[in-house]
């Protein structure tokens, strides 16, 4: 007998991979969906900045202040509820924050993995070159990727020391 539940997809290996251009793709119609609030008119960045940092305690007193006083709720133009809302929805977005970092890591450790495998392959490849020049048959081919190599190469070179500008010498006193 088939469940009338709809069945989840199957999370295997062999799910498509995304390409970076699909991922960016992706990323832009997300980021699309994301609801953005109005940013505080006419108040400097700096401000803004501090603004963002109240202590929690003295936002909550603050809520419940608002909340015990009908006049003070007209001055806002909000009420306590719309605040107690706007505190939730700031707190509930720290999981979706923390999971975008958490993307851009691995997104990163990826690709910091990537070129690890780019510069392998490209120091073995130079090495390889080298041997192979010693072969005449395989010399003519290869010289100048060699030369090229060797002159792009910062792995095997000596660093060259900085030689100290030339500083005139302090004058001699004599003791005569």
């Amino acid at each position: 007998m088939a469940s009338s539940h709809p069945q989840s997809p199957d999370p295997s290996p062999a799910q498509a991979m995304l390409s970076p251009e699909e991922v960016v793709q992706h990323l832009r119609a997300l980021r699309e969906q994301i609801p953005l609030p109005e940013p505080l008119p006419n108040v400097p960045a700096s401000r803004r900045r501090r603004l963002a940092h109240v202590d929690p305690q003295f936002v909550v007193a603050a809520i419940n202040a608002s909340g015990a006083s009908p006049t003070v709720q007209t001055a806002l133009g909000r009420t306590d509820e719309e605040l107690r809302q706007e505190t939730g929805d700031s707190q509930r977005w720290t999981a979706a924050i923390d999971e975008v970092r958490a993307l851009l890591q691995s997104v990163i450790d990826a690709n910091t993995v990537r070129r690890q495998r780019i510069g392998l392959a490209a120091l073995q490849t130079y090495q390889i070159c080298r041997q192979l020049a010693r072969d005449n048959g395989h010399a003519t081919r290869l010289e100048t990727h060699i030369a090229e190599m060797r002159k792009l190469n910062k792995f095997g070179r000596a660093r060259r020391k900085a030689q100290p500008p030339d500083q005139p010498q302090p004058p001699h006193l004599s003791a005569t």
